[in-house]
């Protein structure tokens, strides 16, 4: 497999959203499109205040073609209103727009895309920067950060703290909600949906000091 890709080509002249949405429905700037059922670009307002950045879409997503709406979107969902934070007001996309997967049986099992991968796909997500100019921008996991902030990057050193970055106003990151799934152990479940509506609630602060 050839490591390149570049998603450049394929966007369009026009920088609104619905514009950039079409435009992405036909990318083939990398080889993710083809075994992925379809592009999921990012929703929420053009104006949105706050942008939220995971890494990819998941099984569910890639099949009903919109972000976040699988198990880790309900926990994403629970956690911003638990902040006070309205998911429709808010724009939610992902680093990569195809899902990247295993086929394992009848199951699709997520691989996590390479760093070729995920620079092939990121002038979407600068064009989706410049477009809605969030007051804040979250980054949901490793992915997202190492993306947008450089290889150097370190949740554990950045979750729930504002980031030094001119991406938006008020930079800060915390872990994917995918996280939560992936802890088997009840009390450490319940903690690791505490340290996320804790980080969440600090965006709830910034967006209110914004205002």
């Amino acid at each position: 497999m050839k490591e390149t890709g570049d998603a450049t080509p394929f966007l369009p002249d026009s920088t609104s959203l619905a514009a950039l949405r079409s435009a992405a429905a036909g990318c083939r700037g990398c080889h993710l499109y083809a075994p992925a059922t379809q592009t999921v670009f990012g929703e929420g307002p053009r104006k949105a205040r706050v942008m939220l950045v995971g890494e990819m879409p998941g099984d569910r997503e890639d099949r009903e073609g919109h972000p976040f709406v699988g198990p880790a979107g309900r926990e994403l969902d629970e956690a911003l209103a638990d902040a006070g934070i309205d998911r429709d007001d808010a724009y939610v996309t992902n680093v990569v727009k195809h899902f990247k997967f295993e086929e394992r049986g009848k199951r699709r099992i997520h691989q996590t895309p390479r760093r070729w991968e995920v620079q092939a796909c990121m002038p979407w997500l600068r064009a989706e920067l410049a477009a809605v100019r969030p007051d804040v921008l979250v980054l949901l996991g490793a992915t997202a950060g190492k993306a947008l902030l450089g290889a150097s990057f370190k949740l554990t050193d950045a979750r729930g703290a504002p980031v030094d970055s001119d991406l938006a106003p008020v930079v800060t990151a915390t872990a994917h909600p995918s996280a939560i799934l992936r802890t088997r152990d009840k009390e450490a479940r319940a903690a690791a949906r505490e340290a996320l509506r804790s980080d969440l609630a600090v965006v709830a602060e910034a967006l209110r000091e914004a205002a």
